[in-house]
């Protein structure tokens, strides 16, 4: 498996471990860090800006999704008495919702990733692990 394809996935990993942040956010391709990438054309430009509208909504959505599950949970592990049965469907709930979001990440990302180039995308590793 690719290098790069492998941070995606350890990226998406990584929300999925970790306390939601908002869509708005920086992940890479809408970090300060990949502002400036070697030869980025009007074109590609225009590309990610398309790809970024196309998701937004679903993301959003997504982000909602799990942050009303991770409520739901939040108030099973609260109660004085915990119903195992509901407690099993909001974990459920839950896992889903995560994986969801984390696919749609992942399938955003793998199509921001076709828009660059090898040299822009090694580029934007590097400056990701502060080299560049």
């Amino acid at each position: 498996m690719p290098k790069g394809f492998l941070v995606l996935l350890a990226t998406a990993g990584a929300l999925c471990a970790q306390p939601l942040r908002s869509p708005t956010s920086f992940p890479w391709w809408n970090n300060p860090v990949a502002n400036g990438l070697n030869n980025l054309t009007d074109a590609q430009t225009k590309q990610i800006n398309a790809t970024k509208s196309e998701y937004r909504d679903a993301l959003k959505d997504l982000y909602a999704q799990v942050n009303a599950a991770e409520s739901n949970l939040e108030e099973i592990f609260n109660q004085d008495s915990i119903d195992q049965h509901k407690a099993d469907q909001a974990v459920n709930q839950l896992a889903n919702a995560r994986g969801d979001l984390t696919r749609t990440l992942s399938q955003m990302s793998l199509k921001l990733r076709n828009v660059l180039t090898a040299e822009q995308w090694r580029d934007l590793q590097d400056r990701q692990r502060g080299r560049g």
